[in-house]
């Protein structure tokens, strides 16, 4: 989508902290981290909310999955634990509508998180 932050940083319109891109996937980190280690993985093709997943999205969304885990065990913090999260819409905390996960590590962690 044209106006669409996420879609900017993926095509490298806007500048972005890139963790990791390949065909389908780019991480990079957040500009408003909330832990030492915060890096959002987004899928390059836009996908507005987890409601708008369909079945053929299944497997890139454990890519999504795959590579956080692959990115909190490069950065050291698989051992100690790290946090993944997808917010859907406002009320869940959902800001930029484009789906993407959030890697968090590098602290502990509470609970209930919001």
């Amino acid at each position: 989508m044209a106006d669409c932050l996420f879609c900017k940083i993926a095509a490298r319109e806007i500048p972005g902290d890139i963790v990791h891109a390949d065909e389908r996937l780019i991480a990079f980190g957040d500009i408003n981290p909330q832990a030492p280690t915060h890096v959002l993985i987004i899928p390059r093709r836009h996908i507005s909310t987890l409601n708008d997943l369909t079945a053929g999205d299944t497997d890139l969304v454990g890519e999504m999955v795959h590579l956080a885990s692959r990115i909190a065990a490069d950065r050291g913090h698989a051992a100690a634990g790290y946090r993944t999260v997808f917010n859907c819409n406002a009320a869940a905390g959902q800001t930029v509508f484009h789906i993407h996960l959030h890697l968090l590590a590098g602290r502990d962690m509470t609970w209930p998180p919001g």
